[in-house]
């Protein structure tokens, strides 16, 4: 009678396209969240992350692996989004097809979903070129000299765009504030 054994199979080679997806895959709550707050609906937001991961994809042999792969990933997606919204200015806008849901939870996640909505609202009223670096410095937490290598800009644009950028935010946030208030 014969025996069962156990034979062990090999297991794959992690191949560059491998490590391409599980990196996407560890950063795409960062890339969701960052196609958000640079400003695009959250009906594109699926489709533009789809272009982050195929920019990713492509240009996987030149990623730097030893730096951090998120100041990589916000240029990218920053450049994703101007180009989305070179594109949608050309075109002819039509009413939002999609509903919001409006369902009440816990007083605390609406309390919460609130203050996203202001600091997104509150974003929109800046430029894209300071949006980037308020979000990339205060809210990624990415350094300056990341920020400006990432964008192409001197590191004094950098920190003037950062200055400006949270002036205009925390203005915006007054007005918004002062609007409700007369609600």
């Amino acid at each position: 009678m014969g025996h069962l054994r156990l034979v062990s199979t090999p297991q794959p080679v992690p191949t560059p396209e491998s490590a391409c997806v599980r990196a996407f895959d560890r950063e795409l709550d960062y890339i969701y969240a960052t196609l958000r707050r640079l400003g695009a609906a959250p009906h594109e937001v699926e489709d533009l992350a789809q272009d982050v991961f195929v920019i990713l994809h492509r240009n996987w042999n030149s990623v730097d692996l030893n730096s951090p792969l998120r100041p990589y990933l916000f240029g990218i997606s920053f450049r994703i989004v101007c180009a989305h919204r070179r594109r949608r200015a050309r075109e002819i806008p039509f009413a939002n097809l999609d509903g919001n849901d409006d369902g009440l939870g816990p007083e605390s996640a609406l309390q919460s979903k609130q203050a996203v909505e202001l600091l997104l609202t509150a974003l929109e009223a800046l430029p894209l070129s300071r949006r980037a670096v308020v979000i990339m410095h205060d809210l990624d937490e990415i350094p300056i000299a990341d920020i400006a290598r990432h964008l192409s800009i001197t590191r004094f644009g950098a920190y003037a765009r950062l200055s400006k950028g949270r002036r205009e935010l925390a203005a915006a946030v007054r007005r918004l504030l002062r609007g409700r208030t007369r609600l």
